[in-house]
Parts: structure tokens; C-alpha cells; sequence
């Protein structure tokens, strides 16, 4: 389990360039090819948003995948389960559109498909080695590593701030 990785944010490094978005939205297109992908109809959603919290911190916020998951309880449809991998798959085949999960995501990252009558959110690229979103990311704010080696890296960076007196 403690191999499972996950998709962190190192905040300090987004400069709001939204290439996660974009990148997300071609993944999840059906020609995936960038150029192609922005004639389809309906359009490819993304399912990563870059938010402003201020003119200087742009967050990229994506579904967390839950532990204890407000969607799949809430789902009446029984279309929210979780994976081998702990993500949570939306199978559009069993959403019903009644946009319940939307409501009650503490995150407010599941999307309505309007066209289609689903909902959809991030599934990690499950067919990718790594989600199109963290490779396309220019400064590497998004990251694909299991706690462990995320935890370890960022305790490596905070001695290294420490070691040249910049930590606090």
C-alpha cells in the first residue's frame, strides 16, 4: 500500500501557466492530439483546475481521491467505486446525472458533463505511466510519488532551506 502514489503539489513552484489543464483536457480527448482535441465536440474536459487564491499563488486543485469519500456515499446511483490503486473511478456507464457527487465533493472538483448527462473527475491517466497533468507541468509543481517519497524529498528540500539559513 505504501507503493500507491498519489498527485502532490509543491505550491511555491506553480506559476499558473494552466499546462496541467491542458494538458488533462488532451488526454481525456478522443484523438488525443492537442490540435484535433479543440474541434471535438463536444470539447474534452479537464479534470485539473488552476485556481488564483491570489494575484501571486496560483493552486492547481484536482480531485483527492478521499479516503472516506463524500461521492461514492452520496452516489445512488452506485456509479463511484475505488480501485486497486485507491483512486476513485466514476463509471459513466452507471452515472445517472443527478450531480449529487458535485454537491457534496468538499473539493468542488467533479465536473458535469452537460452533453452527456455525467459526471466526470480525475482518474490519474490510469492508461499513462504517469497523469498528463504532472508531465506536462513545466516547473514539476505536480508530482506522482507515494507518500514515502514525497514525504522523504520534502524533508531533504526543508534541510537543505535550513542548511543555507533560509528556513524559519
Amino acid at each position: 500500500m505504501d507503493q500507491v502514489k498519489e498527485i502532490f503539489l509543491r505550491k511555491n513552484r506553480c506559476m499558473g501557466c494552466h499546462s496541467c489543464e491542458l494538458a488533462c483536457a488532451v488526454a481525456h480527448s478522443a484523438s488525443k492530439n492537442m490540435y484535433e482535441a479543440m474541434g471535438e465536440v463536444p470539447l474534452p474536459k479537464n479534470r485539473v483546475y488552476v485556481e488564483a487564491v491570489s494575484e501571486n499563488l496560483p493552486i492547481p486543485v484536482l480531485c483527492r481521491h478521499c479516503e472516506d469519500a463524500p461521492c461514492m456515499h452520496a452516489c445512488i446511483a452506485g456509479a463511484i467505486r475505488r480501485m486497486e490503486d485507491h483512486s476513485l473511478f466514476t463509471d459513466a456507464d452507471k452515472c445517472i446525472g443527478c450531480w449529487t457527487c458535485v454537491m457534496v465533493c468538499p473539493y468542488g472538483v467533479i465536473g458535469r458533463h452537460l452533453d452527456a448527462q455525467k459526471a466526470y473527475r480525475c482518474d490519474r491517466c490510469p492508461d499513462l505511466e504517469e497523469p498528463a497533468c504532472v508531465s506536462a507541468c513545466p516547473t514539476k509543481a505536480l508530482v506522482y510519488q507515494s507518500v514515502t517519497t514525497f514525504s522523504k524529498d520534502k524533508r531533504r528540500h526543508a534541510a537543505e532551506e535550513l542548511s543555507r539559513g533560509e528556513g524559519k
